[in-house]
């Protein structure tokens, strides 16, 4: 039944992509931005009603009343395809951090790239810090938020990998909150299988965590312990304790 259930949700998922693409890439580029994230994001809004509807998924969000009204950083745990998917509706306009690689896909990269995305070569990664410190602090300025998976890639539910502190020194720099989000999507939409699962999915929304007068260490360790402590209420697979810090590392600020 899963991979029935799966198959019948990529036909539309993919239908969709090139219907929001015959009809809504070629007026996109001529909009103002956020009309374009509206326009562009109904897309989204397509896949979660989906999902949830064809792969037998039950939402349970919570805390999305917590959302600051201004630009802020918001750092999520990476699971899955799923949040990259409903987290550009959380807050938008929100700027996501993400690889390079994905604007060349055809069509769905064609429309991340007119979101102003921060996209980066993973395979230099200190030319990609540098440009995520840049170009994050401009688009808070802009009024955007910033959206940063600090795990840097998909971790596997039950698995836990360090986090980086990129978004908390963007945020400390700029002097907005960081919003912290946890989630469970990998247990529904796995990240390395395409047959979905039904069952509850969970995501809950923190408060805001200020970082005027505050260092991104501090910052960072207060967002990595709600991230997973959330994640061990609402997780069905038991979450690893923390891996060890290195000996040593260069301060960002």
């Amino acid at each position: 039944m899963n991979v029935i259930r799966s198959l019948v949700f990529y036909a539309g998922y993919f239908l969709a992509m090139l219907v929001c693409g015959v009809l809504f890439l070629p007026p996109a580029p001529f909009l103002p931005l956020r009309s374009r994230y509206r326009l562009l994001n109904l897309y989204n809004h397509f896949i979660i009603a989906w999902f949830r509807l064809v792969c037998g998924v039950r939402y349970d969000f919570r805390g999305h009343e917590r959302l600051p009204d201004g630009p802020c950083v918001i750092l999520a745990n990476h699971q899955s395809e799923w949040e990259t998917v409903y987290l550009q509706l959380l807050h938008p306009p929100v700027c996501t951090v993400l690889k390079r690689e994905l604007l060349t896909i055809p069509v769905f990269g064609w429309g991340l790239r007119l979101l102003h995305p921060i996209a980066v070569d993973r395979s230099k990664p200190a030319r990609a810090m540098k440009q995520v410190l840049t170009q994050g602090k401009i688009r808070l300025e802009e009024g955007l938020s910033v959206l940063i998976f600090p795990e840097g890639t998909r971790v596997a539910p039950g698995s836990r990998r360090r986090y980086n502190k990129s978004g908390a020194v963007i945020a400390c720099r700029a002097g907005v909150p960081v919003v912290p989000v946890a989630h469970n999507a990998g247990e529904r939409w796995p990240g390395r299988d395409w047959v979905k699962r039904p069952g509850r999915l969970s995501l809950e929304v923190g408060e805001p965590i200020e970082t005027a007068g505050r260092t991104s260490e501090e910052v960072l360790v207060e967002v990595e312990a709600w991230i997973e402590a959330r994640l061990a209420e609402i997780s069905e697979v038991p979450r690893p304790a923390a891996e060890a810090p290195p000996a040593t590392e260069k301060p960002l600020a």
